[in-house]
C-alpha cells in the first residue's frame, strides 16, 4: 500500500493506492492549513480503511513547485513517515502530476500553477508511451503578460482562473488554445499516487535524506 500525499497548493490531497488502484483518495481546500489538517486526515483514512502505518509499503509526495510553506510541509510529513516506518520515498514533480491527470490529448499540454503575488509556475509536456515528459524548463512569470505560443494545438491546464482564462483567450492564436475545466486541472492525490506506484514498483525511489523541495525563484 502507498499512501500520497500532495500540499503543494493552497489545497492538500491524500491517497492510498495498492495493486488494484486507488483505495480512498481526499482533496480539500486547505488554505495553508496543511500542519494541523493533513496529519489528521491520513491517521482518518487509514482507520477508514482498516490499515495501520505498519500497512504501508512507500510514501509518495508532490516535490514542487508550489506554496514554499505547503511544499516543506508535505514533505516533512512524507519523510518522517518514511524514516519511521522504514520504507521508500516516491517525489513527484507538481506540473508533472497536474499534466498526467489530463492524459495524452495528442498535443502539448501547458501546465500552470500560482506562485503568489500574481506569478504564474508554468511548463510544456508532452506525453510519450503514457506519461508527461517535459519539454524545456520551467518559468516564473508574471500572469498579466503572460503569452502562450499557440502556433499548434495546446491544451493548458491546471490553476487558470476566469480572468487568466479571458486573456488566453483573448490572445493571438487562441483559436489553437483548450483549457481544462476547473473540476478537471483539480490535481488530486491519486494520480500522484498512480505515477509514484510505479516507479516504487521498479524500484526507482529517492533517497530520503537528500530529496527537498523544488522551488522556482
Amino acid at each position: 500500500m502507498l499512501l500520497a500525499i500532495d500540499t503543494a497548493p493552497r489545497y492538500a490531497s491524500i491517497s492510498l493506492y495498492g495493486p488494484d488502484g486507488v483505495l480512498s483518495e481526499q482533496s480539500w481546500r486547505s488554505d495553508h492549513r496543511h500542519s494541523v489538517q493533513v496529519m489528521p486526515a491520513i491517521a482518518a483514512m487509514l482507520d477508514q480503511q482498516k490499515l495501520s502505518p505498519s500497512d504501508l509499503q512507500a510514501v509518495a509526495v508532490a516535490k514542487g513547485p508550489g506554496s514554499f510553506t505547503g511544499l516543506r510541509i508535505g514533505m516533512s510529513i512524507a519523510k518522517g513517515l518514511c524514516l519511521a516506518l522504514q520504507i521508500p520515498l516516491v517525489a513527484i514533480p507538481t506540473l508533472e502530476i497536474t499534466t498526467y491527470a489530463v492524459g495524452d490529448p495528442g498535443t502539448p499540454v501547458v501546465a500552470v500553477l500560482e506562485a503568489g503575488r500574481g506569478r504564474l509556475c508554468v511548463g510544456t509536456y508532452l506525453f510519450s508511451e503514457g506519461l508527461p515528459a517535459q519539454v524545456g524548463d520551467i518559468e516564473l512569470v508574471i500572469a498579466s503578460d503572460w503569452i502562450v505560443p499557440a502556433n499548434e494545438p495546446i491544451l493548458v491546464t491546471g490553476e487558470v482562473n476566469g480572468e487568466l482564462v479571458e486573456r488566453l483567450l483573448s490572445q493571438p492564436n487562441a483559436q489553437n488554445i483548450s483549457i481544462s475545466s476547473l473540476a478537471g486541472s483539480l490535481r488530486r492525490a491519486g494520480y500522484l499516487a498512480e505515477l509514484a506506484w510505479d516507479r516504487f514498483q521498479d524500484g526507482r525511489v529517492d533517497d530520503v535524506a537528500v530529496v527537498s523541495p523544488l522551488y522556482i525563484h
